[in-house]
């Protein structure tokens, strides 16, 4: 099963990572599917974070899990980390 989540990069007190998709049995710093943004979180605002829209929604939709940081991340540039999940209209 393929999921996406982050990688740690950077260095001590300075982290940076990296959003991937990777196989689940895979530790969390090692063999990456392919990589579709990054995370800084001690940047300013604007250059926080950069995602590729297009392939997060790709391996969404061949059913890769977001993790719970991912998935936040995702929500916070408008990406809907469910895919198969739409709103209700009542």
């Amino acid at each position: 099963m393929v999921v996406l989540r982050l990688k740690r990069m950077g260095r001590r007190h300075r982290p940076f990572y990296r959003i991937n998709a990777m196989d689940r049995r895979a530790p969390r710093d090692g063999r990456v599917i392919e990589q579709l943004g990054w995370y800084d979180p001690l940047a300013k605002d604007d250059k926080q974070l950069s995602v590729n829209i297009e392939r997060v929604d790709y391996w969404l939709s061949v059913g890769a899990q977001p993790s719970k940081t991912v998935a936040s991340l995702l929500r916070r540039v408008d990406c809907d980390p469910k895919p198969g999940k739409k709103l209700q209209k009542a």
